[in-house]
């Protein structure tokens, strides 16, 4: 795949921020921010997605607009989390389900989970889309909350990797880029850090032989994006988007070198202005900065908080 090499060389793509869209189509708002703020890719949720047909017009506007490749995101993973639904697309199984298949038949399982997202990476390539925010590697443990719930794909390093590995072949065979997540892990939160910060007291131990193991099997993909849990220790202070400590840790000690995304900083687990939210994710080392929501506000103050700093990120899409 040559994707992001042909992102590298798009002079209209400035800043390293992936941004929502409101509605099915561009508004003449939109289209002035998005062509002056230079981001380099969007991401579409249910809101922006109609049928087939209006997909497509959508998605080739947002190119058209950028005159040239970008990232084009989704989250796709099958079950409750699943942008594109009936009837216009198939229904496809949660991540527990290949987890059960897994605990009878680990082959089968695989091979099930291969096939199901090469059917949802042509899903996507149809209508233009070229990221999927999957696989999850959070491992389940008596309190993951259900924010993660069924979307796991168990509660070992060894299954989950078996099940993620083949995720990433099923996208990546199929032209689609995948996204593992929730970076170092979120399967230790307690609560939904859409609505609060999860807080991990596991010890580093712990973290280092369950959680980050099974990260550190996927350091080689080219995206990750980051959790919005704060663990104790490591930064007592920062969760793990905004802290220095903790992505260190994801560089060296599970040895992602790639591009490193934000979840949402739309997310109540995170506090301050847009402007604060953007500073403090990119100076702690992340990459690339997410924001969902479509709100023209919010996505402005990102803007504004957010320097010509593409050459930091444009070299790792090489």
């Amino acid at each position: 795949m040559n994707l992001l090499k042909q992102i590298s060389v798009n002079k209209n793509l400035k800043k390293p921020v992936i941004y929502g869209v409101s509605g099915l189509e561009l508004t003449d708002e939109e289209k002035i921010f998005f062509k002056e703020s230079g981001c380099v890719g969007f991401i579409l949720f249910a809101r922006n997605i109609q049928d087939k047909k209006q997909l497509r017009k959508l998605v080739a506007s947002l190119k058209e607009l950028m005159e040239g490749d970008l990232l084009v995101l989704i989250d796709q993973e099958g079950g409750r989390v699943a942008r594109m639904k009936e009837p216009h697309w198939s229904k496809y199984p949660t991540g527990k389900y290949f987890a059960d298949k897994y605990l009878v038949d680990k082959e089968l399982a695989g091979q099930e989970i291969y096939d199901n997202f090469v059917k949802i990476a042509q899903d996507l390539t149809e209508v233009g889309i070229n990221v999927n925010c999957a696989p999850l590697l959070d491992v389940s443990c008596e309190i993951t909350h259900d924010v993660i719930g069924d979307r796991a794909y168990g509660d070992n390093v060894e299954q989950i990797t078996h099940l993620a590995k083949e995720v990433c072949h099923g996208l990546l065979d199929n032209e689609v880029y995948p996204v593992i997540k929730h970076i170092p892990g979120h399967g230790r939160g307690a609560c939904d850090s859409h609505l609060e910060l999860p807080r991990v007291s596991a010890s580093l131990g712990d973290l280092k032989e369950i959680d980050f193991a099974v990260f550190k099997n996927f350091a080689e993909q080219k995206f990750a994006m980051t959790a919005h849990i704060l663990y104790d220790a490591i930064d007592s202070e920062n969760c793990a988007t905004n802290s220095a400590k903790m992505i260190d840790i994801i560089r060296s000690e599970i040895g992602f070198k790639n591009i490193l995304m934000t979840d949402d900083l739309s997310m109540k687990a995170l506090k301050g202005s847009f402007e604060d939210r953007t500073r403090n994710a990119i100076n702690a080392g992340c990459d690339l900065i997410l924001h969902c929501n479509g709100d023209m506000t919010e996505m402005r103050q990102i803007n504004s908080g957010l320097d010509l700093i593409s050459d930091k990120l444009l070299e790792k899409f090489n």
